[in-house]
């Protein structure tokens, strides 16, 4: 192991990050996996959209990943904009999934379990402001059902030993950010930033849900 992955291990208990994949339940309700491979959407926001990207791509089932802009409007999608916290947007990633080898529910797991910290209110690790707020954007009638059932039974079990601050927003419009942002961890693993906030995520993701690790990044 390089110098760069011992020092994200040791930053992993360190961090605050969610607690382990076997304390959070798997959601009571989801929508259960096609009998047949086809292409969903889900959009997700939890903090700078590099490290949720990065979790993402390296989960099976996934075939695609964008980061971008959610809950704000077309005209002020832009990263020098949104990143002023006052134009409704958050920091989101679309993920396009094959529901055959991996449900809505199971993507909100892993988001809840080791992607950021759903308790952490307009925050996440050094970046705050509403635009790193943690929310979820269903797309369609179903998904909304999926993720507020799912909130209502982490909070009422108190997995978290502190309320889920996550929001449920309508699903709108979602805006791809600039190309820069595209693959930001991916092609650049030993940017500090990346190194110390978004690595130890995927290391989380190998170690505590393997079932859902790939080790190659999709993409």
């Amino acid at each position: 192991m390089n110098t760069r992955l011992i020092f994200a291990a040791a930053l992993l208990g360190a961090m605050a990050l969610p607690l382990d994949a076997a304390t959070v339940p798997p959601p009571q309700f989801d929508q259960p996996r096609a009998a047949k491979p086809a292409t969903s959407t889900a959009v997700l926001a939890g903090g700078c959209f590099w490290g949720i990207e990065g979790v993402y791509e390296h989960v099976a089932g996934v075939t695609a990943v964008r980061s971008g802009y959610a809950g704000g409007k077309s005209a002020t999608a832009q990263y020098h904009l949104v990143g002023t916290g006052m134009t409704g947007h958050a920091e989101a990633v679309e993920i396009r999934y094959d529901p055959s080898k991996i449900s809505y529910g199971e993507l909100l797991r892993i988001f809840f379990t080791v992607a950021h910290d759903p308790t952490d209110l307009n925050r996440q690790g050094p970046d705050t402001g509403t635009q790193y707020r943690s929310a979820i954007f269903p797309l369609n009638g179903e998904q909304a059902k999926v993720a507020n059932a799912y909130i209502a039974q982490l909070n009422k079990a108190k997995v978290f030993g502190a309320p889920v601050v996550t929001t449920v927003e309508p699903g709108d419009t979602f805006y791809p950010a600039e190309s820069y942002h595209q693959n930001y961890l991916k092609l650049n693993p030993d940017q500090p930033y990346i190194v110390i906030n978004d690595l130890p995520k995927i290391a989380a993701l190998k170690a505590q849900m393997p079932q859902y690790y790939r080790a190659t990044p999709v993409g």
